[in-house]
């Protein structure tokens, strides 16, 4: 699924009268928040579908493909996501 038909399947779903542009800043808005939220505590979880938490990288060793010389990977931040039991149990 890509954003419009997130966008589209949010719109029939939500049994409104929304326009798609209208639909579309709802989507928007709701994944800024999650961004945000994620951004300033580190965490946000959302009950029955999971949590999405900031997850330190350590700086390691790699190679570059092309030359395969050793190169030095900096410690870096990423985005973690764990399902809740009821999203696993439905997958």
């Amino acid at each position: 699924m890509n954003k419009t038909e997130m966008i589209e399947a949010v719109q029939q779903g939500s049994g409104l009268d929304l326009s798609t542009k209208a639909t579309g800043d709802v989507v928007d808005v709701v994944f800024n928040v999650i961004a945000g939220a994620i951004k300033q505590d580190g965490r946000f979880s959302l009950a029955g579908f999971g949590t999405w938490t900031v997850r330190d990288r350590a700086a390691r060793m790699g190679r570059n493909p092309q030359t395969g010389a050793a190169i030095e990977i900096k410690a870096s931040k990423a985005v973690g996501f764990k399902a809740a039991p009821s999203l696993k149990e439905g997958l």
